[in-house]
């Protein structure tokens, strides 16, 4: 259990969402005291939230070259949580901070150019950040990932950039919630939120106060709110053995790879807008395989684990949301950015909640941007 506050009044809460929103800020509050009532569609060891579906990633800077400054900041936080939280369980082998290569065919080198550009034009706007990227040749890479130096002539290594096991950290965050003290609701409908009231499966329920992180199910209450389509191949390789995230520039979208447990790998990149939670299209699955092949030849024989596809919440500048009022707070459109954005968004959450100050002034004037612009 997160360490007890026990200057704060209990009260009875409900979170509404139990995708990767949902857990974090249900962990952040645990330690007040409150009797929280978790409630979700699914069930808490499985379900269609995507961070199911999600790799897992945790990639200020290499989101920084196409988003916005806050985005960066806030997943700076959220690096730093994680990496709290993960100690507090016992399980900082979920995580793994081996960075990521941003790489480019030779082609396609003029993309890998512009990345860089713009990356260090952003970088050198933050204090004390311009060292965090690193262009490396080809022999440098051949010294951290000597796989890819087969194939590509240079890199961009971004060091301090991490990852998780998506499906490990969610189940390990159940426990730890049990654990805590949260009651969990699940497989249950919710057909209305509104100010310390909600409407389940079992009628009207009265709470002192809703946090609704429910994100495309709350399409209803945010009018703005809309899906984006992203879809991924998980393959199984005893042939290839990296250890690094990948990024490759690719003429139409940036492609990942990131390595998981047991010999196994996600690769995705597709980012369509539709709300569409059918299977993966022909089209993504052979543009996802070739590149796939292109990045280390070694994938010719890998086996397909699984194809995903899902839909996350997002609104129209692709922004997180913050609502608070005085018996309801709104908690969304973390897009394609679950995890690297929901522990900082649920610190802030919280804090606001208990009226307690932000860590730093950035953080303040951060949360205070985001609570007054969309909230």
């Amino acid at each position: 259990m997160a360490n007890l506050d026990t200057s704060i009044e209990p009260k009875n809460l409900a979170i509404v969402g139990a995708g990767i929103m949902g857990r974090c800020l249900a962990w952040r509050l645990s330690g007040y005291g409150h009797r929280i009532t978790l409630f979700d569609k699914d069930s808490k060891n499985h379900g269609s939230a995507a961070a199911y579906t999600a790799a897992g990633m945790l990639a200020p800077f290499s989101e920084l070259e196409a988003a916005e400054d806050n985005i960066f900041l806030l997943g700076q936080h959220s690096i730093a949580l994680w990496r709290d939280w993960l100690k507090t369980w016992n399980a900082e082998d979920l995580m793994a901070e081996s960075g990521t290569l941003v790489l480019a065919h030779r082609q396609d080198i003029g993309s890998l150019q512009n990345f860089n550009q713009q990356l260090e034009a952003k970088l050198n706007a933050l204090a004390n950040q311009q060292k965090e990227a690193a262009l490396l040749s080809k022999q440098q890479l051949s010294e951290i990932e000597p796989e890819l130096a087969q194939h590509f002539d240079q890199a961009n290594f971004l060091k301090s950039e991490a990852y998780l096991d998506n499906h490990a950290v969610m189940d390990c965050m159940a426990k730890q919630l049990e654990a805590a003290g949260i009651r969990w609701r699940e497989n249950g409908e919710i057909s209305s939120v509104s100010d310390n009231q909600l409407v389940s499966d079992n009628g009207e329920e009265a709470f002192d106060h809703i946090f609704d992180c429910r994100g495309l199910g709350a399409k209803n209450d945010i009018q703005s709110l809309r899906a984006v389509r992203g879809e991924v191949l998980r393959v199984y390789s005893k042939e290839v053995r990296l250890r690094h995230m990948v990024r490759l520039m690719h003429p139409r979208y940036r492609l990942y790879l990131v390595p998981k447990p047991n010999h196994e790998y996600v690769l995705g990149a597709t980012q369509i807008e539709s709300e569409d939670y059918s299977p993966l299209s022909v089209r993504s699955a052979l543009e996802l395989l070739s590149a796939l092949y292109t990045i280390h030849p070694g994938f010719a024989e890998a086996r397909i684990v699984e194809t995903q596809s899902n839909c996350r919440p997002a609104l129209p500048d692709n922004q997180p949301l913050i609502k608070h009022g005085k018996g309801l707070s709104q908690i969304n459109g973390l897009f394609r950015h679950g995890f690297l954005l929901a522990p900082a968004l649920a610190d802030i959450t919280a804090r606001l909640f208990h009226g307690e100050s932000q860590e730093n002034e950035e953080l303040t004037i951060l949360s205070q941007a985001i609570i007054d612009s969309l909230g």
